[in-house]
């Protein structure tokens, strides 16, 4: 059975118009501020969730088209919510730095919105949720600290950094402003040094897709060399794709539950990506947006996760720990390094092994592989070594015929066992050379599952 979503607009200070998902663009009814009539007039439904939808800066004084998209989700979800969508389209289109002095008076309106409505209907505020988008997360932030009682969640969709980054906790969103802050970054820096997204983390729980500084599918290069060229006028066309991610991102969660990605917390992106914080166990993982689990903590947890360039966002991520051993010490190299997975629903096939530092002899290195398709629990893995140190070919082969075969010195490096664990399933699997004589470079080395556990060997 379809319900029916309430869709409320604030159109100026003190009212509000209801709209229908079936009209997203007419306001059908409209809710005054201290008129409790005007409520039951537009179906205002207490008992269930109420979302405010907070817009950001913008030059154009419309509406992005995001807003439709985002109502839509909610009410594909929760069917029976009231989904408020904020105005402050005038006060936003200003040059950036009169927006961001804005928030604050923009958020106190707010406040008065959600004391009155709390009072009119007797709501429970743990049922109201803010989603604020770049100056719209401070704006939300503002509104949850002025309200007379806590809200239940706000989720700040990468809030802005320019004039917010490094400030105190009552300057900007912080997770002081409700009993459960989320955030997720999605363009915190740039190679030109320029932050769009505020870095430093501003909430209980606060993810960064891909590292929160480059999103995959967006040019930016491309985006920073337009605000190199025209300055921050042209942050809304030049950086749409890569700060408006966070929007979809959240989008994708509503949408998509069943196909919900996955964050892990972890200390840094570089740490990340060695594939080294995979651990689900005491609550090191959760997903991402709407089913965010609720974390609170003294300072925040720092998440980290992968994606596609495209809906659905999820990926599947793998740790690897590799150890290569020598019967002497050899000097440290960068090969490049090729891995396919096979497994019962499918394969992935030739991903690249990051090289975060060099392989020397007798050493563990740990990767971290992502593939855009559950391939199911795996079965085989081929692994490739390619040299790229720019040698003759001469010199490569008898470099390579030496190392992996053993010299007339003896010298030889083996890579006997892979382990893995995988992200989503939190499978762990032990791989062996499946042809222990098996030391051609020139060909793919074939491992297979061993019948050891995880932590049975050190190799």
């Amino acid at each position: 059975m379809s319900v029916l979503l309430n869709f409320i607009f604030i159109a100026t200070p003190g009212q509000v118009s209801l709209r229908k998902p079936s009209h997203p663009d007419d306001d059908l009814c409209y809710i005054t501020l201290g008129k409790a009539e005007s409520l039951s007039a537009c179906t205002f439904n207490s008992s269930s969730k109420t979302f405010l939808v907070i817009h950001g800066w913008t030059v154009s004084g419309m509406f992005e088209s995001w807003v439709a998209k985002l109502v839509t989700a909610l009410y594909e979800r929760e069917q029976t919510a009231n989904v408020i969508v904020v105005d402050w389209l005038v006060s936003a289109q200003n040059h950036y730095v009169v927006a961001a002095q804005n928030t604050r008076a923009v958020g106190h309106e707010i406040a008065r919105f959600i004391d009155w409505i709390e009072e009119a209907t007797n709501m429970p505020l743990d049922n109201l949720h803010l989603i604020g988008y770049s100056l719209g997360a401070h704006v939300a932030g503002f509104a949850g600290s002025h309200a007379s009682s806590k809200v239940g969640r706000i989720t700040g969709l990468d809030p802005a950094g320019p004039d917010f980054e490094g400030e105190h906790a009552h300057r900007r969103l912080s997770p002081d402003d409700a009993h459960f802050v989320d955030v997720l970054h999605t363009f915190t820096r740039g190679s030109l040094g320029l932050s769009i997204g505020i870095q430093q983390p501003v909430g209980h729980v606060d993810i960064y897709p891909n590292g929160g500084s480059f999103q995959p599918g967006c040019n930016l290069r491309g985006a920073l060399e337009k605000i190199a060229i025209f300055g921050l006028f042209a942050i809304s066309d030049a950086v749409k794709c890569e700060h408006e991610r966070s929007i979809h991102l959240f989008i994708d969660s509503l949408v998509n539950e069943k196909e919900a990605a996955r964050a892990y917390r972890c200390s840094s992106n570089d740490v990340f990506n060695r594939g080294m914080c995979l651990n689900c166990r005491k609550n090191r993982c959760n997903t991402v947006g709407y089913t965010t689990s609720k974390v609170r903590k003294p300072r925040s947890v720092q998440m980290y996760t992968m994606t596609r360039s495209s809906m659905p966002f999820r990926v599947y991520h793998y740790q690897l720990k590799v150890h290569f051993s020598s019967k002497v010490n050899r000097s440290e190299i960068e090969p490049s390094l090729t891995v396919s997975l096979f497994g019962t629903k499918g394969e992935a096939e030739n991903l690249q092994l990051s090289l975060k530092e060099k392989i020397a002899t007798n050493r563990t290195l740990s990767f971290l592989l992502v593939t855009e398709k559950d391939i199911g629990d795996l079965l085989m893995l081929t692994f490739k070594w390619e040299e790229t140190n720019g040698w003759s070919a001469s010199n490569m082969l008898k470099m390579v015929s030496s190392w992996w075969s053993g010299d007339a010195d003896g010298n030889s490096m083996d890579v006997h066992r892979i382990r893995i664990r995988a992200g989503e399933t939190q499978q762990k699997v032990v791989f062996c050379l499946k042809d222990p004589g098996a030391h051609n470079i020139n060909q793919e080395l074939t491992f297979v599952k061993c019948k050891d556990a995880w932590r049975s060997s050190k190799r």
